[in-house]
């Protein structure tokens, strides 16, 4: 598990106390950070569309089924969900700022948000690649930024090479690639241990690196099962692509099919389809928000998918859907 939601498990145990209370002050904590995201996903829908719209947008994500859920979990999904509103919020900041504030409070939050989630990793080089080609940020500064989230994360790093001799930010790559890669594996993942998977993790040995080599077994395995029928599990990933985006057909959580849960899913990836379609493709910055979307809808769907990781597409769906209901509202206004 990545750290920075250990830390902030651990700050609520300093505060606290390490008691049977602790999850629900933990839980209350992601309520109110929750509520906060609501209201930074505002402003950020007030850089892109009327105050109007934007409060439409700002209330559908405070209401999405999924968004009122995953504050409930423990889960480092919300914590998350709070910094990457805020990162969004201060690269468009830098974008037309390019001031050393602004390069600096973007360079410690990536860093912050690479110890929060391994995926961030695709976006941030993603962030950095699009300023300097489409925005012109000077390579210089680029550089500069990547020394800020090089040492915002340097801590860390030192720990694990301390504690393992290897230079690592995250593991378990491996583990992740064979839960969504095995034999009986869905949408969702499985854990399937067949017979010689069993006797290679029964040989790793007991020492400091035992994670890092059952890993690598892992990894292996499901190497092995991919290549054996690639067919079988780049359809897989065509079946995530769309559970991701609109529904699992298949979901084994008992309460997913949940009229409250489901029916909301689908119309966002409809009207987020419609938006994709109809939004202005010339505006750098809107542009920067689909592309991060694609991103990570498929690296999420190269995984095991959960329910609550819609959470981490949905922002990107409001967005595009609110450019779907602004054209049918224009469209509407134009007709009267």
């Amino acid at each position: 598990m990545p750290p920075i939601y250990a830390y902030f498990a651990y700050l609520h145990a300093l505060i606290f106390g390490f008691n049977e209370n602790l999850a629900f002050f933990i839980i209350c904590s992601q309520i109110l950070l929750s509520s906060l995201t609501a209201i930074l996903f505002y402003k950020l829908l007030n850089q892109l569309f009327s105050k109007e719209i934007s409060c439409i947008g700002s209330l559908i994500f405070s209401l999405f089924p999924i968004i009122v859920f995953s504050a409930s979990q423990i889960s480092s999904v919300t914590i998350y969900m709070f910094l990457f509103i805020i990162f969004i919020l201060i690269y468009f900041k830098l974008l037309d700022n390019k001031k050393f504030t602004n390069i600096l409070l973007f360079g410690i939050l990536s860093g912050v948000l690479l110890l929060t989630r391994r995926d961030f990793i695709c976006i941030y080089f993603f962030s950095l690649f699009y300023g300097l080609v489409f925005f012109k940020i000077n390579y210089r500064k680029i550089l500069l930024i990547f020394f800020i989230t090089t040492i915002t994360i340097s801590p860390y790093i030192v720990r694990n090479y301390i504690a393992f001799d290897k230079i690592i930010l995250h593991s378990g790559l491996g583990y992740n690639v064979w839960k969504a890669y095995n034999p009986k594996s869905k949408v969702e993942g499985y854990l399937f241990v067949d017979k010689n998977l069993k006797e290679q993790l029964k040989k790793v040995p007991k020492d400091i690196n035992y994670r890092i080599n059952e890993d690598k077994i892992y990894l292996s395995a499901a190497k092995n099962y991919i290549l054996e029928d690639p067919k079988k599990y780049f359809g897989l990933f065509l079946e995530r692509i769309f559970s991701f985006y609109f529904y699992d057909k298949n979901s084994s959580q008992i309460y997913y099919y949940n009229a409250f849960h489901l029916y909301p899913n689908i119309l966002i990836g409809i009207f987020s389809v419609f938006g994709l379609i109809i939004y202005e493709k010339k505006n750098k910055k809107y542009n920067f928000i689909v592309v991060n979307m694609m991103i990570i809808l498929l690296v999420y769907s190269l995984f095991a998918l959960l329910p609550r990781y819609k959470v981490y597409i949905l922002p990107f769906q409001i967005i595009l859907s609110l450019f779907f209901i602004r054209y049918c509202f224009n469209k509407l206004v134009k007709k009267n």
